[in-house]
């Protein structure tokens, strides 16, 4: 074994910890309401938790899932199961009980932390209520002050450590390889089946250091993160670039414009990326002059169009500098293109920017010929940060990355001269609900255990607020009839809420195209045309 020498950088996440500890000692690390942690506490929290883990019987190469919302403790015991040599499972807050059992079957995790009550829901109730037996894991933590039985409360599970010495822990660290899976990032397709894509140290420590590069983010930034770390970008361009550049973290559970603008004003928040209805929010709300916002210094948005008008007003009205946009799939780390400090602003508007270091992106037609600049074509990503595969799921890896290693997107794209990438389609069919992906094809196969829908479609359609939301096309089984108000309850009961739909219209058959497929422009015509 070869452990990392006193001060020298993090060569895996296992390691990051006590790298950011060498490095930014007594500065501040976290700050999480009350709770504030420098780099030297949040390291010593951190190991504890990964003797913790250790105690309960996770071992190097198992998975542990974290079900909770953005905070300190999310940190710690994420990064403490990464310690102990195992690979984080990050899990949607938003997900209900069957969807959680699926990704915990599919995963084969050995362990689940989960922030039971959070937003007054009953998860570890809904998990059982799914079918999924909670003994068959080897700890069960609960971050909340109601520890159900079968669980461990955090004090509990922190008292374990004891077991552990800190010597073992030392020996699993250094035993963590680079291009061992840091993480499996279950992510939803066309199949419409959540597929984990492995993704490992090397490529999340590299990614995010050149990341940390290109938007700038510096020692003593006060970065506060409203995106939630279950997602990748949430994850790796909060939690690890904050600790790879020494940036203050302060994590959301949940975006709130006042308690926002608060923090803002109150801590003279420098960094802040989010979507960009959450810049829109902030920029309409009817109270925001009564806050000083002129701290704020970086802001990185995507996932939706980003209107060239909202882009002058953050930098006229709320006074930020930089404004950047990129563009990632959970299977390249949550990055493949950035826009550049200094772009004009006609380019961060309109574009997704350019490849980062040591990344190749290409634009190639319907029979595999890679198309010329402002040719319309699919996009495709090749570099170092490609996952090694999805989890135990060879054909959709073989799917996904051809032999010589370009991934497919799925998106429709066009390259100009300079490399610079625009986004203009979707060959999947996703569309973007505040900045989370929702994928129709999963939202029809759970409408379609519902006892009275014979046929489903769902297409995304514009929203003011949110940029878009479902909207479901239902066909009845025969002698069935359809309560709409019912019926969405019972997929609010079934589905994270941003994949329930906002409308449902029951009709008497779908319409079909040429294959007989269902003809989902038709649907999207019919919508903007208000049928």
């Amino acid at each position: 074994m070869n452990p990392r020498a006193a001060g020298a950088p993090a060569r895996t996440v296992a390691e990051l910890a006590g790298a950011a500890r060498d490095r930014f000692g007594d500065q501040v690390a976290v700050v999480d309401g009350s709770t504030r942690l420098s780099f030297a506490e949040l390291a010593d929290a951190v190991h504890g938790a990964a003797r913790s883990f250790m105690s309960a019987g996770i071992g190097r190469g198992d998975r542990v899932a974290l079900w909770a919302p953005n905070s300190a403790r999310w940190i710690v015991a994420g990064l403490g199961a990464v310690s102990a040599g195992a690979a984080l499972v990050p899990l949607n807050t938003r997900y209900r009980g069957d969807e959680v059992r699926y990704v915990l079957e599919r995963s084969g995790a050995r362990a689940l932390v989960c922030a039971h009550g959070f937003l007054g829901a009953d998860h570890i109730g809904m998990l059982e209520g799914a079918g999924f037996d909670l003994a068959g894991l080897a700890a069960t933590v609960v971050t909340g002050e109601d520890i159900p039985t079968g669980t461990l409360g955090w004090d509990a599970f922190e008292g374990i450590a004891a077991a552990t010495p800190p010597e073992a822990l030392d020996e699993r660290v250094a035993s963590v390889g680079p291009d061992d899976p840091s993480d499996v990032m279950f992510t939803s397709g066309t199949t419409g089946r959540p597929k984990g894509a492995v993704l490992t140290h090397h490529q999340t420590l590299r990614v995010f250091s050149d990341w940390c590069d290109i938007v700038g983010l510096e020692t003593g930034d006060r970065y506060l993160v409203v995106n939630p770390f279950f997602h990748c970008f949430g994850y790796k361009a909060g939690v690890v670039a904050s600790l790879v550049r020494g940036a203050t973290l302060y994590p959301f559970p949940l975006f709130d414009a006042d308690a926002v603008m608060r923090c803002v004003d109150r801590e003279r928040i420098t960094a802040l990326p989010g979507p960009p209805s959450l810049f829109q929010s902030i920029l309409d709300h009817p109270d925001r002059r009564r806050f000083d916002l002129t701290s704020l210094r970086l802001a990185v948005t995507g996932a939706a169009i980003v209107p060239i008008e909202m882009i002058r007003r953050m930098q006229t009205e709320l006074a930020f500098q930089t404004v950047l946009t990129g563009y990632g799939l959970t299977e390249t780390n949550g990055t493949a293109t950035m826009c550049r400090v200094g772009d004009p602003i006609e380019t961060v508007s309109v574009s997704c920017g350019r490849a980062i270091p040591d990344v190749e992106v290409r634009v190639v037609g319907p029979a595999g010929e890679v198309l010329a600049p402002g040719e319309a074509g699919e996009v495709q990503i090749r570099g170092y940060h490609v996952m090694t595969g999805y989890l135990d799921d060879p054909a959709a890896t073989a799917e996904a990355i051809d032999a010589e290693g370009w991934i497919r997107s799925g998106d429709i794209g066009v390259l100009d001269e300079r490399g610079y990438l625009r986004i203009t389609d979707r060959l999947k069919d996703m569309f973007i609900v505040g900045g989370f992906n929702a994928y129709p094809a999963e939202i029809e196969q759970w409408m379609l255990q519902h006892p009275a829908i014979a046929q489903a479609a769902v297409i995304g359609v514009a929203d003011d607020r949110l940029g878009e939301v479902g909207r479901a096309y239902v066909v009845a089984r025969p002698g069935q009839v359809i309560d709409v108000d019912a019926l969405a309850a019972w997929c609010r009961d079934k589905m994270a809420n941003f994949k329930v739909p906002r409308s449902f219209e029951v009709v008497g058959a779908l319409p079909l195209n040429a294959s007989g497929k269902i003809d989902k422009l038709e649907l999207r015509a019919r919508a903007r045309a208000g049928r």
